[in-house]
């Protein structure tokens, strides 16, 4: 048997009032997700531990089938493993965003969503006046890169920029004082004002009226992770990941799975769906497990733009799963496929929450059961009914043979 995970990043949402207390995923027109529905077995799943914090690290990594509250060292690691970032024990990795900061407020978590070519001129400049021999900055995708603090301090509490938009500055800095990697950590963020703000990258960005990348926002620090292999956990032979996200990649590589890069995935509603989804089919030639990751929702609910997460939802429906259902016609017998959130992002709130999350498994010889739509909701009378965190991997492999 071989599996195919469907991984909707942020899919999940709340009722909305001006679409009578639909949610987007009720709101969107997704016959083929539906489709996909009435041939799966339905449950509602907790992704994410009361100890952590909702994060799509903690989420994902819970349902490639990892205890999290075990081997979780921070979402900073999981991407500095995906930029082959050499980690020794004693550095403290953190994610860091480029971020836009306005008379002491965070206004924007992504920077408007920076193009990589522009951030890269932003990372090498942070490295040249801010880097030295125990702080170097990674350059990665978008907004999203990585600061290593080479004998770092464990006890660093961050604030996820994307948690926060709107709020003051000086109220959501790292903490608490008194470590002497968090009085760094806050030195380097306002000295990355000062320089970032003048740089010619944001002096023509400003000029076409977009936001400005002029602070840097580290968070979510951790050291090395000791992760044992999937095939280690649960005898799997062979996998790969497919995402425009380090984070996804880089746990996939500590999980022992390949990465599979797509061209034109962007993480973002202009993703290449059609192409993700053919290289994760094709994937499936040579390999036993197949984790397809899609940012578009997550980064539409960050946004608090309801329409475009619907978007987003109707064009995973028609470029992601109607392919899917057309393959699975040809090798019905062969192939698991499971599609679920890692946590729900609401527009409305703009930020993860930690409520259960709907999914559905389509196992080849087991019967559905009598859900015919897929959506919060109704997932809650299906036959799994609520399974907790790592039970979801066990379940997705459970006819393995």
């Amino acid at each position: 048997m071989k599996y195919l995970v469907i991984l909707a990043d942020g899919f999940a949402d709340q009722p909305i009032e001006r679409f009578g207390g639909k949610t987007p995923m009720m709101a969107a027109k997704t016959p083929h997700i539906d489709k996909l529905c009435q041939i799966s077995s339905c449950g509602y799943l907790k992704t994410v531990p009361d100890s952590l914090h909702p994060g799509s690290e903690v989420a994902n990594m819970t349902i490639m089938g990892y205890d999290a509250e075990k081997y979780y060292e921070g979402r900073g690691v999981l991407e500095a493993a995906a930029l082959g970032v050499d980690i020794e024990p004693n550095d403290l990795v953190f994610r860091c965003n480029l971020v836009t900061e306005e008379n002491g407020t965070l206004v924007n978590h992504s920077a408007g969503h920076i193009s990589t070519e522009e951030a890269r001129e932003l990372i090498n400049s942070l490295n040249e006046h801010l880097g030295n021999e125990s702080i170097q900055f990674y350059t990665g995708v978008s907004y999203r890169h990585v600061m290593v603090i080479k004998g770092g301090k464990r006890g660093v509490m961050c604030t996820p920029p994307h948690d926060v938009p709107g709020s003051p500055v000086d109220t959501i800095l790292p903490k608490p004082m008194e470590n002497e990697s968090v009085a760094l950590l806050r030195k380097l963020m306002f000295e990355s004002i000062d320089l970032l703000n003048s740089h010619p990258v944001n002096v023509k960005r400003k000029n076409k009226e977009l936001p400005i990348a002029n602070m840097i926002w580290p968070w979510s620090p951790g050291f090395k992770p000791a992760m044992p292999t999937l095939k280690e956990l649960y005898g799997l032979k062979s996998g790969v990941v497919i995402s425009a996200v380090d984070l996804i990649h880089g746990l996939g590589k500590l999980g022992g799975l390949k990465s599979v890069f797509v061209e034109g995935a962007t993480g973002l509603y202009n993703t290449n769906y059609s192409g993700k989804t053919k290289a994760a089919l094709e994937a499936l030639n040579d390999n036993e497990y197949v984790f397809l990751h899609i940012e578009a929702p997550d980064e539409a609910g960050h946004e608090g733009d309801v329409e475009l997460k619907i978007r987003t939802l109707e064009d995973i429906d028609q470029l992601v799963v109607k392919p899917v259902l057309e393959y699975l016609d040809q090798h019905k017998n062969e192939v698991s496929v499971a599609m679920l959130p890692d946590h729900p992002t609401p527009c409305e709130l703009r930020t993860h929450t930690r409520d259960n999350v709907p999914f559905m498994i389509y196992r080849p010889g087991v019967e559905a059961d009598d859900i015919t739509e897929y959506n919060e909701t109704s997932v809650l009378t299906g036959q799994h009914g609520f399974v907790d965190q790592t039970e979801f991997m066990k379940l997705l492999l459970s006819g393995k043979k």
